[in-house]
């Protein structure tokens, strides 16, 4: 029987046209947090700005709160928590849709594939995956899920790339953010720790393929390919 292909494993046939790298350049941008800090109009070039947040009730005690409000327990306050997550992933989906109409996940496939196969043994089409996670949790997250279900990465390659994603998962945004505080005594450059955290991405990732080597060998590939459209 002839080997089933899948759409990953056919990337120096890949076709794309000069929209389709414009369009994984712009979202290379919306998602690593370049602009994050940026005081200036390209800050709408910003994930996380794009996102917003939820305006604030003022009580007129200490401090304003917003609607979960302070004090939250047990599944009501969980189901406020998920409430609050729901924008973040619906935003990064519907940006993902768009980049992928204008090829702009089959410029990350073809473009990337060489790098990250070596590197965590994906395919280059989790790029966007992998560099959301760097300023959101939720919205990398949920494009792995998607592109699990549309049958364009296996079982082994989400785990591993759910591996890569744990690891100080949003460093980005949460080291400019709550680690602000402390850049004034630290020793180090500030690019020190951000460089420490992405090796140690990377090697939580290629501590999950070595395991699926060792001990699962069994891949399956997600989505339609697998018939659980």
């Amino acid at each position: 029987m002839g080997e089933n292909k899948t759409p990953k494993d056919e990337t120096p046939k890949i076709k794309v046209g000069w929209v389709g790298y414009a369009a994984f350049i712009f979202a290379i941008i919306i998602f690593s947090g370049i602009f994050s800090s940026s005081d200036s109009w390209l800050k709408v070039f910003d994930f996380n700005v794009l996102n917003g947040k939820f305006g604030t009730i003022p009580p007129g005690a200490e401090k304003a709160l917003d609607f979960r409000g302070a004090g939250g327990t047990g599944a009501r306050d969980g189901f406020l928590f998920a409430i609050e997550l729901i924008p973040a992933v619906i935003l990064a989906l519907g940006i993902v849709n768009v980049i992928d109409g204008l090829g702009g996940l089959r410029a990350a496939q073809k473009l990337m594939t060489p790098i990250l196969k070596p590197l965590l043994g994906i395919p280059g089409i989790t790029a966007l995956a992998s560099i959301a996670n760097m300023q959101s949790t939720d919205a990398a997250a949920g494009m792995v899920k998607e592109l699990y279900d549309q049958g364009e990465i296996t079982d082994n390659e989400r785990s591993i790339l759910i591996a890569y994603q744990t690891s100080a998962s949003a460093f980005i945004t949460n080291y400019f953010s709550s680690g602000a505080a402390v850049f004034s005594y630290m020793v180090a450059p500030i690019i020190v720790p951000i460089i420490v955290m992405f090796v140690f991405k990377i090697i939580g990732g290629n501590l999950m393929r070595m395991y699926l080597k060792m001990f699962y060998r069994k891949d399956t590939t997600g989505g339609n390919a697998n018939g659980n459209a």
